[in-house]
């Protein structure tokens, strides 16, 4: 349930601080109070789209927290877990929206995404607004919740579906690499046969690029390293050089090496360095004489280099690159070369698949069907019992056939229409095209009694759920909500006193000045302001004592009937 909402600087709200009972709990006030902005930082805090006009007129930031408790073993708290945030049932939801259009959004201290937040609100709250009545027209949406209604069963057939659908298109891409003429075929072949073959033809070798460059670079400044290794020979090896002189400081030595061991240890080490530069004299002369100029070579290595920047350019960035285009093309050139044969074996194989996916179409249908009637009866049951006495309520399924397993996706191949009577003698037509406000609102009130049932949200928030109806059939929708809030929250917004008096808690949303601004102000009302507040929706005036008793009255009653339902 949602323990508490916190909402500051929202629209004309500056501080709330709100705490919900687990019951029915009623919205009431004058029109343009401010009810909607309530509703909005709910739709907010669960993450609805943001807008800067909710950001109250002189501030540069707004918030909203909200605390739900809910069992440990629900999905939402699956969810999170999901995600690697820990909770024992309760959620901490905080949304701030800055004027730079900023997001910030934590769940139980932990920062989150707005798609990571839906996952876990839809198994929350449900809201139920006045466009919910249109999205229902739409049988698009009327097939999504049928499906809400059957829930785990259908979404497995469903997955099998998606990987067949899948499975199809993949056969599809196949059959479609086939396509087109004999003299497309052969054309393209011609292509894919050329590229093969410059490919294989280039041969190219792991690392080969970079040692052809290494070499390359060696070619390109042969001059300055002959010169060098000259220059460097000439200091080790001319008379006087390095090497003489390492010999004579060594003679020098040899002569004292005997009178201590360090000049011993000297002279050895001058043996050594004399050693080593002979060494690096010989090595030098050596290079040098390996060093001349080919040109024949300097030419292959450009050539190299050449053909394997076309490559590059051509098929892939790298080597890796390079080969997994050979690996794509030759396929394709296997395929097309084996046409004819490939065809008929791509052919049988879709067909085998689409068999497979019609009967799973079926399948699907037989189980929207038979939960689809059960759902009408309970659906039409309530309607009644909502002052819809010839209520009637059905699913028509349209026909469809092995051929129009092409138009197939993941919902499968059903087309649905929701049909509904309100009168006796009256044949049911679809729902859009003969329902007034008074009959869609209780309808929506018996599918939402029924969704209730099926799944595992824990709070329900209705606005205005009462438009278009007074009257007994008033005073029945606050009968249904009060039997609904036995085992489910529910916030809802309302204009008649029939609703309010069966609210386990009251709010009043009230506007005033203060400061020459404007503030809503949202008002938990005891057990006297409340029957106040019965006595405004029922037209009265504060000092009005026939209203006020009519009020005590009405509130004696649903405190009766509340405990009746227990």
């Amino acid at each position: 349930m949602l323990q508490r909402l916190t909402i500051k600087n929202v629209a004309l709200i500056e501080n709330a601080d709100i705490t919900f009972a687990e019951g029915l709990n009623v919205l009431s006030g004058e029109t343009g109070a401010g009810k909607s902005v309530i509703l909005d930082s709910v739709n907010f805090v669960l993450g609805a789209k943001a807008d800067r006009s909710m950001i109250r007129y002189g501030e540069t930031e707004s918030m909203v927290k909200a605390e739900f408790f809910v069992p440990e073993n629900s999905k939402a708290v699956a969810a999170l877990r999901e995600m690697d945030i820990d909770s024992d049932g309760e959620i901490i939801i905080s949304r701030k929206f800055t004027e730079n259009g900023k997001n910030a959004i934590k769940i139980n201290g932990n920062t989150v995404t707005a798609a990571m937040l839906r996952q876990v609100t839809d198994s929350l709250v449900d809201v139920h607004g006045q466009s919910e009545h249109f999205f229902l027209l739409k049988e698009s949406n009327q097939l999504k919740m049928l499906d809400d209604v059957i829930g785990e069963e259908i979404s497995q057939a469903k997955e099998k579906l998606s990987a067949l659908l899948k499975e199809n298109r993949h056969v599809e891409e196949q059959i479609e690499k086939l396509g087109g003429d004999e003299q497309e075929r052969s054309r393209r072949l011609d292509i894919l046969r050329f590229q093969i073959d410059e490919i294989e033809a280039v041969n190219l070798q792991d690392g080969e690029e970079e040692e052809l460059l290494v070499k390359r670079n060696k070619i390109n400044n042969l001059e300055k390293i002959i010169s060098a290794l000259k220059d460097a020979l000439s200091v080790l090896e001319s008379e006087g050089g390095v090497s003489d002189g390492l010999r004579m400081a060594n003679r020098s030595l040899a002569n004292i090496a005997r009178l201590d061991e360090e000049y011993s240890a000297i002279c050895d080490r001058l043996e050594g360095l004399a050693g080593e530069a002979e060494d690096i004299s010989a090595t030098l002369s050596d290079m040098g004489e390996e060093l001349y100029f080919d040109e024949n070579e300097a030419t292959e290595v450009e050539s190299r280099l050449d053909a394997i920047r076309a490559l590059k350019r051509k098929y892939g960035a790298n080597k890796e690159a390079i080969d997994e285009y050979l690996r794509i093309i030759s396929e394709e050139y296997a395929l097309l070369s084996d046409c004819e044969g490939k065809y008929a074996e791509l052919t049988a194989e879709k067909a085998k698949i689409e068999e497979k996916i019609y009967k799973i179409c079926r399948e699907i249908t037989a189980m929207r069907q038979k939960h689809g009637e059960a759902f009408c009866a309970r659906v039409t049951n309530e309607l009644k019992t909502l002052n819809i006495a010839s209520a009637q309520f059905a699913i028509d399924f349209k026909a469809y056939s092995k051929e129009d397993v092409h138009r197939a996706n993941t919902n499968g191949l059903d087309e649905i229409c929701f049909l509904f009577s309100a009168n006796a003698g009256e044949p049911m037509k679809p729902l859009g095209k003969i329902i007034s406000g008074g009959e869609m609102s209780r309808f929506m009130l018996a599918v939402k009694t029924q969704l209730s049932q099926v799944n595992e949200i824990c709070t329900y928030i209705f606005d205005e759920i009462d438009a278009g109806i007074s009257g007994k059939t008033a005073k029945v929708v606050g009968e249904k909500l009060a039997r609904i809030a036995n085992n489910t929250q529910i916030l809802a917004v309302s204009h008649l006193a029939q609703i309010a008096v069966m609210s386990d808690k009251e709010f009043l949303i009230q506007k005033e000045e203060q400061d020459g601004k404007t503030l809503t102000n949202v008002l938990p009302l005891n057990e006297e302001q409340k029957t106040l507040e019965i006595v405004r929706l029922l037209g009265g005036e504060g000092g009005d004592e026939y209203a006020y008793k009519h009020a005590e009255e009405l509130i004696k009653q649903a405190k009766e009937y509340k405990n009746s339902i227990k």
